[in-house]
């Protein structure tokens, strides 16, 4: 895939991280003093840095429906708390044994390991509260089909399937299908439910639009995931903001061992590719879908 300007993404998801950030500090500065430590650890999580790219997905794809940003500030949060928690959980000793993410310590590093625990676990609840938070203005309707898509994506059917069996496999040799599979789940399903979370916010958007833009959130976050595992081989720390090789360390499968460094490029710029193709079904303007067309060729084109 060649280089492309992903300038207009690069202002949109400048804008809308710092928004969704300042409504998630906002959101936290509220919290009762009950257990501060428990805040700080949360704080820590969610506050510190991050691309934001699930969120920024939540707003482009909400953005096809005119659907407004303080009502998508909602499932922007909630997004993100899934997806904070899935990393502190993701870093403990019990599952991959970072130290570090985002440039910082890791949250059980900094807090400890039962910290860490109850701080991912009360940022799940929260993308909850949020999503049934009734001052996001959205309807019944369309508050009851958030839900369902983000637990579908965070539980067993989704990120919490993948992990168990990415953990599984560890040290095993999977196939290529096996191996999409997982990600697919672990990674994959959180991105599409961020482009869902956008469009069904909305009561208008048909069903043929919704069965588009999930395969597009299929490839962008088969392309996401084959560039994560390039960025674990040829990536350096203080680029990523965590360690590089960890994958290969604990014996991870990844489409650059399986598939060769160049092959699994390629695969992910096909990915990108297609995911971008998907939204020529899409009967919107082409400026309207530009961000999210701009999305996919980031997928392969950042650095962390």
């Amino acid at each position: 895939m060649e280089t492309q300007d992903l300038s207009l993404l690069k202002a949109f998801a400048t804008s809308h991280a710092e928004r969704v950030t300042a409504f998630m500090r906002e959101k936290l500065d509220e919290l009762p003093e009950d257990a501060p430590g428990l805040c700080e650890s949360m704080k820590y999580a969610l506050l510190l840095g991050g691309k934001r790219a699930r969120p920024v997905l939540v707003y482009a794809a909400g953005a096809l429906y005119g659907v407004s940003e303080s009502a998508l500030d909602y499932a922007a949060a909630a997004v993100e708390c899934i997806h904070s928690y899935s990393l502190i959980h993701d870093d403990m000793p019990e599952m991959d044994n970072d130290t570090l993410r985002r440039g910082h310590p890791t949250v059980h590093v900094k807090f400890g390991q039962a910290g860490a625990l109850l701080s991912g676990d009360s940022l799940q609840a929260l993308a909850f509260q949020f999503l049934s938070d009734p001052r996001s203005g959205l309807s019944d309707a369309a508050v009851a089909r958030l839900t369902r898509v983000l637990s579908k994506a965070a539980g067993y059917n989704g990120m919490c399937g993948g992990q168990a069996l990415d953990l599984d496999a560890e040290h095993q040799r999977l196939t290529l299908s096996q191996l999409r599979h997982l990600h697919a789940l672990k990674t994959g399903a959180l991105i599409r439910a961020a482009v869902q979370l956008g469009a069904q916010a909305s009561d208008s958007a048909a069903a043929a639009e919704l069965e588009v833009l999930d395969r597009y959130g299929a490839d962008a976050g088969l392309a996401f995931q084959i560039w994560d595992d390039v960025l674990d081989v040829t990536g350096e720390t203080a680029v990523l903001g965590k360690t590089a090789g960890i994958d290969a360390l604990n014996g991870k499968n990844t489409y650059p061992a399986l598939l060769g460094l160049d092959k699994a490029k390629a695969m992910a710029a096909e990915a990108a590719e297609n995911a971008a193709s998907a939204l020529d079904a899409l009967n919107f303007a082409d400026e309207k879908t530009a961000v999210l067309r701009q999305f996919a060729s980031f997928c392969v084109q950042r650095d962390h």
